[in-house]
């Protein structure tokens, strides 16, 4: 992976005001269009809406790349890509539109307000039809999620984060049959008819950005677990998690300590750099030592001089983990190469808190059992909802409006 692509390479975020240039053109455009009564606008104004979706999707692809190497650890990641899913799912749907145009002129062209009448009840319904579409993965997406964290639960006992899963794949499958039987089953007169197309549609793509996004919060997680640091580290960072009985590290916390180990050797093979490892976790009421502690004695077993270790035994939470083991670094070299080493779904969170404490840190991630990473995506799902509440809200705010504008012009 980092060959692929370079993470901390740019120092500034992506812009998306390009965007909002676009769009303000193309809505211009439209609009000009939409006046003019001559013939063929309907093809025309399709084939603006089609080239708008496809420049939009390729810019948020663009940013989303731009984003790795900015800050890979950001739901900017899941942004860009949830969108680019979603617009990819209304550019599907309005091609077909496009095409049966140029098919059928007299039927799907023509001029005046037909045509946008037309326009916008394809553009209103593009995310229920993909709902039904892609119902078939969702059920077995759903299902497989079940799946995984009931063999979560088995192996990790019952608390609620372990559930996580469990209640969205019920939720994903409820919209689905929810969605269906509303379709089938509800209709209406005068401005029920309208009220009521508006729900079902609203819903199908209020249900579909929620989709999109699970998806680019797996994507996210997937890339930051696959990645590795450049060779250049000055400090790797372990992150502790639960130690035996006896003190001796568990094979969870000894997976992430191998993976760091590694790293270290492989850095001196190429370039020669050693680097410091600092040991980051506290102790637990239920153990004898703190995990640096046991992280210290199974590195100084592995030959790795006391003077190369620095130990971080304050820390009771991923966001501790970084907050204190920056404050070991920087009174060493505020200017060092930071690396963290922890387990590979736990990566996209371990580089989330790391900026959160103003720390540029490439995470790499050790192997661990499949069960644990549909959970760990869906609580990075969650995360995206809870954390960015104002931008969901401006979100929501806007399919009101758009689909509330697109279904009067249907009704009018």
């Amino acid at each position: 992976m980092a060959g692929w692509i370079k993470f901390d390479t740019r120092n500034k975020k992506p812009a998306l005001w390009n965007i909002a240039v676009l769009t303000v053109i193309a809505a211009a455009t439209a609009v000009i269009l939409m006046r003019n009564e001559g013939e063929g606008n309907a093809l025309y104004l399709s084939i603006l809406l089609d080239l708008y979706f496809f420049t939009v999707i390729i810019l948020l692809v663009s940013a989303f790349f731009k984003q790795l190497q900015y800050n890979p650890y950001s739901y900017n990641t899941n942004y860009y890509t949830g969108f680019a899913l979603f617009l990819l799912s209304v550019l599907t749907t309005h091609i077909v539109l496009t095409v049966q145009i140029v098919r059928y002129p007299d039927i799907y062209g023509g001029s005046g307000g037909a045509h946008i009448e037309r326009l916008a009840r394809i553009l209103l319904e593009s995310a229920k039809n993909y709902m039904f579409l892609s119902a078939p993965f969702i059920f077995v997406f759903s299902a497989a999620l079940c799946i995984s964290n009931i063999s979560l639960i088995r192996h990790e006992g019952k608390r609620f984060v372990n559930i996580l899963g469990i209640i969205l794949s019920f939720l994903m499958a409820a919209g689905e049959v929810f969605l269906f039987v509303f379709d089938t089953c509800v209709s209406g007169s005068g401005t029920a008819s309208w009220l009521t197309e508006l729900f079902g549609n609203l819903f199908a793509a209020v249900y579909l950005y929620f989709e999109c996004m699970l998806i680019g919060a797996i994507i996210a997680k997937a890339i930051a677990a696959n990645s590795e640091p450049e060779p250049d580290r000055d400090f790797l960072i372990i992150l502790g998690c639960g130690i035996r009985k006896d003190g001796s590290p568990s094979p969870l916390l000894r997976g992430r300590i191998d993976r760091a180990l590694r790293f270290r050797a492989k850095q001196l093979a190429e370039t020669g750099k050693d680097l410091v490892f600092v040991t980051s976790g506290g102790q637990g009421s239920n153990e004898v030592i703190s995990e640096s502690a046991s992280m210290k004695r199974y590195l100084m077993e592995q030959g790795i001089p006391e003077e190369q270790i620095i130990e971080e035994d304050r820390s009771t939470s991923t966001f501790e983990n970084m907050k204190f083991s920056k404050e070991k670094i920087w009174e060493r070299n505020p200017e060092g190469k930071v690396a963290f080493s922890t387990t590979n779904y736990h990566v996209f969170r371990g580089g989330l808190c790391a900026r959160r404490v103003k720390m540029r840190a490439v995470g790499m991630g050790a192997k661990t059992r499949w069960y644990f990473w549909p959970n760990a995506a869906v609580r990075e799902f969650v995360g995206l909802l809870t954390e960015h509440r104002g931008k969901q809200a401006l979100i929501f705010g806007g399919m009101v409006v758009i689909y509330t504008a697109l279904t009067l012009a249907v009704y009018r």
